[in-house]
């Protein structure tokens, strides 16, 4: 089967009046003719997680020890799907005292809040949400939001106010902000702007600049937790996506998904040391070319040993879900999903649960692991 039959069998038709000019399935095909992305063979995958499906046996099969360094799987645990019926589901991020997980789903607006005690998920818990993407928590309990609709970063007060962090650089708006992490010595904001929500109505509002760079050169940024002062710290990266320290913050990771749209991009995830406010030494950690094929990483994520675990999709069956990198960029484990997995995040109450966030669905496991940070 060729590519083009299996994104057509595999992918759900999107109706008239939600296609652009660039939506997802014109995202994977720039990616196939400009890097080469070939699809895996759509063989039909086995696992139904629906309500009333049949148990997994242990160990799970879709838990996959590459490297004898992968020691987080569990022999006595499932991947499980918490929910389902989202657009493009993004920006997994736990809070500890509340112990809820809220996840947005950009097309439709909103952001939704899964509850730990009893596994309640709210539809709507924000809703107008700005088209957000990334979320995370910083270490006051405050969420911060990554919005595509406005191209902005925001904050939620304790009051229910919002506070605009920042909405520009330069004189210029941004492209479209998506993901941020908080630095815990000073408060920092760090965040990407790669600008796929200024490129698709679907996720935002187009800027039709007749470019597949939106408003200005896509990069990496920093919000002083002092002052609030915004700097550029890198715009290496063709389009910087997910972004995450080093468990001890010495190392930032940036995921590049420029073979979108750019020729000359490679797919990989990169890694700055991080010199107090500027970023040093850039190097690629990993490449997302496996096997002879090449998908994209999206979110990622530090856990307590220094490993990186990373979505990876626009494949196919095998290759989609999540990879995990050893610090040396090794990769030693994967978990398969049946759909493209967006984004990771570690969370409940021992933060030894993964939450992935993968096109309609939100799924978790457990494994012998902790995230190295608070979201």
């Amino acid at each position: 089967m060729t590519t083009e039959e299996f994104k057509e069998t595999a992918e759900p038709k999107t109706p008239a009046s939600k296609q652009t000019a660039f939506d997802r399935r014109t995202f994977l095909a720039a990616a196939a003719g400009v890097a080469g992305v070939s699809a895996m063979a759509p063989e039909a995958f086995a696992r139904n997680f629906g309500e009333g499906a049949e148990p997994v046996r242990y160990p799970d099969p879709d838990i996959i020890g590459l490297d004898p360094r992968f020691t987080a799987k569990l022999g006595n645990t499932p991947i499980r799907r918490h929910y389902t019926g989202t657009l493009w589901a993004e920006g997994p991020a736990w809070n500890g005292v509340g112990r809820y997980l809220i996840w947005s789903d950009i097309p439709n607006n909103e952001q939704l809040r899964y509850i730990e005690e009893d596994g309640h998920v709210s539809r709507r818990f924000r809703a107008p949400s700005g088209n957000s993407n990334g979320n995370t928590f910083d270490f006051s309990g405050r969420q911060i939001s990554c919005e595509h609709g406005n191209r902005r970063v925001v904050r939620y007060e304790y009051d229910g106010t919002l506070t605009v962090l920042a909405d520009g650089f330069e004189g210029k708006g941004f492209n479209a902000p998506n993901d941020a992490v908080v630095h815990p010595d000073d408060g920092s904001i760090w965040f990407t702007d790669p600008g796929y929500g200024g490129l698709m109505n679907y996720e935002g509002e187009r800027l039709n600049t007749g470019s597949v760079q939106p408003l200005q050169k896509e990069a990496v940024y920093r919000i002083d937790g002092q002052n609030g002062g915004l700097t550029k710290v890198t715009d290496a990266p063709f389009k910087p996506n997910g972004l995450c320290f080093s468990q001890d913050y010495k190392i930032l990771y940036v995921a590049d998904t420029g073979v979108s749209h750019y020729p000359d991009a490679e797919s990989q995830i990169w890694a700055f040391d991080i010199d107090g406010a500027t970023l040093k030494n850039p190097r690629q950690f990993a490449s997302m070319t496996w096997e002879g094929k090449t998908g994209f990483a999206d979110g990622i994520r530090c856990d307590e040993d220094g490993n990186i675990w990373s979505s990876a999709g626009w494949v196919g069956d095998g290759y989609d879900g999540v990879h995990i990198f050893a610090p040396n960029g090794d990769r030693i484990g994967q978990i398969r999903l049946p759909e493209i997995c967006s984004n990771v995040c570690f969370g409940g109450t021992k933060r030894n649960q993964l939450f992935m966030t993968a096109s309609q669905s939100l799924y978790s496991v457990f494994v012998e692991t902790k995230g190295a940070h608070i979201t």
